[in-house]
């Protein structure tokens, strides 16, 4: 493996902890003894073809820098490439870092994890999800989580997390159910009234909301939730339960443990890693062993 490594930096990430949370990490992995390059595109697009780049060229890792859009946007370079991807996670949510264990908002020690991973050769190989050539780490969100998001990103004021809590309040206020259309694998197609349906290759989104609390990084399928027609009252009673992963015990909640499924309804987007895919309807598939990731020693099962 090459001694250079790339770091992939959000500098508006986590209200700019991307851009200061750059150079303590590549301090420690310098002083480890690798060559450190930044990559820091103009759009979203530059940036990915600039990290696309960087591993075509033979980078030894890819180390996102920012929050779970900007691990997520690693992951279009990375997956199935072989290029190992580290993370400093550094945003708001951190779904993906958390998921896997790695230091949350501590750049340095993100940055020791990633180099001894290098060093040792440790890391854990997980699976993705997968909608067209779009991959995904956490989770594929709809209906009402999306409505939020899509309300919240019209809005320009105020800045922050309360520009979604108020998106929701909005959107509760307008609770009604989405008909969706509903392919598990290769079964048939089901219609369901429901409040959210959830695809998760992880368990949470959202900065720790366990939506797909018993999905695994490493079982090679996907854990759709589906949260059925339920009241304003209902959803704000079960809601904060979804932190603890205990609303999938309330009868309004259904798991379906897929390879593959297929979502449709009428004026929903899907959001997977907290990013825009799209118009439903959507098909996304698990893919085994996807990607690896420098962690720390995996512990050995039973």
């Amino acid at each position: 493996m090459t001694g250079e490594i790339t770091l992939f930096v959000n500098p508006a990430a986590g209200r700019g902890r991307g851009a200061r949370a750059a150079r303590p990490a590549a301090r420690v992995l310098r002083e480890a003894g690798f060559a450190v390059r930044t990559v820091v595109g103009a759009t979203a697009g530059d940036a990915l073809e600039r990290a696309r780049e960087a591993v075509r060229g033979g980078t030894g890792a890819l180390v996102a820098v920012g929050g779970d859009g900007m691990v997520s946007l690693a992951l279009q370079a990375v997956a199935g490439t072989g290029t190992p991807l580290g993370v400093v996670a550094v945003g708001t949510g951190n779904d993906i870092a958390r998921t896997l264990g790695l230091p949350l908002r501590a750049p340095a020690a993100a940055g020791r994890v990633i180099a001894e991973a290098l060093r040792a050769g440790h890391g854990r190989t997980v699976d993705l999800g997968r909608v067209g050539g779009r991959w995904f780490g956490s989770v594929l969100a709809s209906g009402f989580d999306s409505r939020v998001n899509d309300r919240g990103n019209r809005m320009r004021w105020p800045a922050g997390r309360l520009r979604y809590d108020l998106a929701m309040l909005a959107e509760l206020a307008s609770l009604r159910p989405v008909p969706y259309r509903i392919a598990l694998g290769d079964g048939p197609a089901r219609e369901v009234e429901a409040t959210l349906v959830a695809v998760g290759n992880g368990p949470s989104y959202g900065g720790g909301m366990r939506i797909c609390s018993g999905a695994r990084l490493d079982d090679g399928l996907l854990d759709v939730t589906v949260v059925g027609e339920c009241s304003r009252t209902t959803l704000l009673r079960v809601f904060p339960r979804v932190y603890s992963g205990t609303h999938l015990g309330h009868p309004a909640v259904a798991v379906h443990r897929v390879a593959r499924v297929t979502l449709e309804a009428p004026g929903v987007t899907g959001y997977a890693d907290g990013e825009p895919l799209g118009p439903l309807p959507l098909t996304a598939e698990a893919v085994p062993r996807a990607v690896r990731v420098l962690t720390g020693p995996v512990p050995a099962g039973p």
